[in-house]
């Protein structure tokens, strides 16, 4: 009996958040373990699709290092990484990022969260005139290619199908007025859509557990970074590499609208649900909302 009185008292703990976000949109970015290890890819899946069926509007929006690193290696393609880790983008490394990203990864997510109960749509930024984009200017001067940053953001593809109980699945591909292709920083690009959708929350799924003040050391973990203290955290180095465009995207987001953003551990079964519909949480916070 007391097995079952557990069950319903985390029920009744996550009421009140049921409550809270029936009908808010949320933003996730897909990426990491969580993509990668089997047991981990069911727990973030089954995640997405009940957050669907107790009212919420999931977004998901993924990366796919890895399976594109694996094609240019069958195709004999070098890679070539800026040291801010984006990845040179040429004509052929194009066609391979995007007959990736948009075709085989997105495919994937889209059939593992229908096969779990949910209607996911696969799209990339070019569906529905969804992501415009310029060419990114390198920090060093260096070319990079077809490396773009999202100049507009249109909203109505995904408004529609979440409108209709569908979880849209998107692809991190740009497109221009002149029909061109760009390969977008999936962080940033969650960023960005998580401002024009105005969602609730902003959640990215790392390989980390937050924000750590030392690499390596999870006992340093900051749990809340109020948006003000974000310039010092860089200067001191504690916002450094992966971090920083997931810190920027944040920040952006907020600045549109966005209430909560927050960079959680996916490599935690369930840590999604840990995060949204329980009173511990996990992760960094990253907020504009006074400190407690």
């Amino acid at each position: 009996m007391q097995e079952f009185i557990k069950k319903a008292e985390v029920l009744i703990e996550a009421l009140p958040y049921i409550r809270q976000f029936f009908g808010k949109t949320v933003l996730i970015k897909y990426g990491g373990a969580a993509m990668l290890d089997p047991a981990l890819r069911a727990c973030t899946i089954q995640d997405i699709v009940l957050m669907r069926y107790v009212g919420m509007n999931p977004i998901v929006v993924h990366g796919g290092g890895p399976a594109i690193n694996s094609m240019l290696k069958r195709l004999d393609i070098e890679s070539h990484f800026t040291p801010q880790g984006l990845r040179v983008t040429d004509p052929a490394t194009m066609e391979v990022v995007e007959m990736t990203l948009a075709g085989s990864v997105n495919k994937d997510i889209v059939n593992l969260i229908n096969c779990a109960g949910g209607e996911a749509v696969g799209l990339s930024g070019k569906d529905g005139r969804m992501l415009y984009a310029r060419k990114k200017q390198s920090e060093s001067g260096e070319d990079l290619g077809q490396v773009g940053e999202i100049t507009s953001v249109n909203v109505r593809v995904l408004t529609a199908l979440c409108d209709s109980g569908m979880i849209p699945v998107v692809a991190p591909i740009a497109t221009d007025e002149e029909g061109g292709t760009w390969n977008i920083n999936a962080d940033t690009a969650a960023g960005d859509i998580a401002a024009a959708v105005k969602a609730e929350k902003l959640v990215f799924l790392t390989d980390t557990p937050g924000l750590l003040r030392e690499v390596g050391k999870p006992e340093t973990l900051i749990k809340q970074v109020h948006a003000s203290e974000v310039k010092t955290l860089k200067e001191e180095g504690v916002i450094a590499g992966g971090m920083a465009p997931k810190i920027d995207a944040c920040i952006k987001a907020l600045n549109h609208g966005v209430r909560r953003t927050h960079i959680i551990d996916g490599r935690v079964p369930h840590s999604m649900l840990l995060e949204i519909f329980t009173d511990k949480g996990l992760g960094s916070l990253v907020s504009r909302d006074i400190m407690e």
